[in-house]
């Protein structure tokens, strides 16, 4: 097509240019040649306009096509941009559904292996008992064949014992009062208290990011008991100030020894309301103030009753500790009518909800918010919902749902022992407000607990 019309164009070139050459030779005169010149000259002149005109349409027409293809290649270019961006969107879900399908598994092979261990020992365990009874029977059966022969018979009863269950906190209310007493004031004069070590975890990744440590006191039978547990008595609970002391300090030289290590772990000290309003608060304040360069680390925790009944004296005991840069968190909670601002503004960062209560299964929560919301009402002044208590794998998936971004119970772990010289060289030394501040070591402590080595659950 192009070639017919480029062929007419020349046709018509030539007609024009032999036209006005016989215009030139029969009008004006001009000779032969004189009018053949002229032709030529319209000819070549028609020609190079048409070259001239054929070029640049050419490219007008090659930079529309480019201006196409460039648009073409944007359009590319974004749609494979999309593409990355959906790409990485699946990966990362399948990514996110992967580590929680191992997350939820991990724990369940982990139990199936204890189930396993535990089914071994019973079986080995009946079978001992299976032994000893047939051993029984036959000897029955000698007596009643002497018996028979005139000989006097022994009547037998087989009795199984309960096993022993060293290492369990023993129930307050199980224990004779008097005995709990001398537990508790031989505890305090030798300075010894053992802490329990129970981790919290992120959720739903299940990553170790603080400890509780719960304080313990052995009894002359080997018992353990729960410090909180004395409370209910007076003579006991007038030792619990002397207790939490030893047991910050012990915690003090804890948090010391993970940052020796390098590890971002926090740990949670329970302390008891009457600590803070105690006259040997002094003493707590000194340790705590030699020790502020760890405030952070450390957080201290008391139950809901002891924060709504605390007076001015505990709150400026608190105020003094949220100066040192010290936070706390409640916990042991019985409803969820928490006022997130003034405990944001008293120094709480934490709140510990038993799971059971989030979900509404006690019958007793009384909140002017639902659950499903409490997280994110505490959320807005920077407080974080710990959710206590887990026991199940279904209760970590229904907290998926409560935006719960910290779980702990016996689900992850139940409270363990540090083991045998756990805190060794991690000794509590005072670092006066000047100290903390320029990094220099001031005289140590006139208390320095028992150390022991490495920390663990031994």
């Amino acid at each position: 097509m192009v070639r017919i019309s480029a062929f007419l164009i020349a046709v018509c070139m030539v007609l024009i240019a032999g036209l006005l050459g016989a215009s030139v030779y029969a009008r004006f005169g001009f000779t032969g040649a004189e009018s053949t010149v002229a032709g030529l000259g319209v000819l070549t002149a028609l020609a190079v306009y048409y070259v001239v005109a054929a070029r640049r349409h050419d490219r007008l027409e090659t930079s529309n096509q480019l201006a196409k293809l460039a648009r073409g290649a944007g359009d590319l270019a974004s749609q494979l941009a999309e593409f990355g961006r959906r790409l990485n969107a699946i990966e990362a879900k399948v990514e996110s559904a992967v580590e929680r399908a191992g997350a939820i598994s991990q724990p369940i092979t982990e139990e199936v292996e204890r189930l396993s261990s535990a089914v071994k020992t019973l079986s080995s365990i009946v079978a001992a008992h299976e032994t000893a009874l047939h051993e029984q029977a036959d000897a029955g059966q000698a007596d009643g064949e002497r018996t028979t022969n005139g000989a006097p018979g022994l009547q037998f009863t087989p009795s199984i014992q309960p096993l022993p269950t060293n290492g369990k906190s023993a129930p307050f209310a199980q224990i004779d009062r008097d005995v709990m007493r001398r537990a508790l004031r031989n505890a305090v004069a030798a300075g010894e208290v053992e802490l329990h070590l129970q981790p919290v975890v992120t959720l739903p990744q299940r990553k170790l990011r603080y400890y509780e440590a719960l304080a313990r006191v052995k009894t002359e039978s080997g018992e353990l008991v729960a410090a909180r547990e004395v409370l209910s008595d007076p003579e006991a609970g007038a030792l619990l100030p002397t207790i939490d002391y030893l047991a910050a300090a012990r915690s003090v030289a804890i948090v010391r020894r993970l940052l020796l290590q390098k590890r971002e772990i926090g740990l949670f000290c329970n302390l008891a309301a009457g600590t803070l309003a105690d006259p040997g608060f002094a003493k707590f304040l000194e340790l705590m103030d030699a020790n502020r360069a760890i405030a952070t680390a450390l957080v201290f925790e008391f139950p809901q009753n002891a924060v709504r009944a605390m007076g001015a004296i505990e709150h400026a005991s608190l105020a003094v500790l949220a100066e040192r840069g010290f936070r706390f968190s409640m916990d042991n909670l019985t409803d969820l009518r928490v006022n997130a601002r003034e405990l944001n503004e008293r120094g709480f960062r934490f709140v510990k909800v038993p799971a059971p209560l989030l979900f509404n299964r006690l019958g007793a929560v009384t909140a002017d918010i639902r659950p499903a919301e409490f997280s994110e009402s505490l959320g807005r002044f920077g407080i974080d919902l710990i959710a206590d208590r887990i026991e199940h794998e279904n209760t970590v998936i229904d907290l998926l749902d409560y935006d719960v971004r910290f779980g702990q119970g016996a689900l992850f772990s139940p409270p363990r022992p540090l083991r045998a010289g756990a805190l060794e060289g991690a000794e509590v030394k005072a670092e006066g407000p000047d100290a903390a501040n320029e990094g220099e070591a001031a005289p140590a402590a006139s208390f320095t607990p028992p150390v022991r080595a490495g920390i663990g659950h031994g």
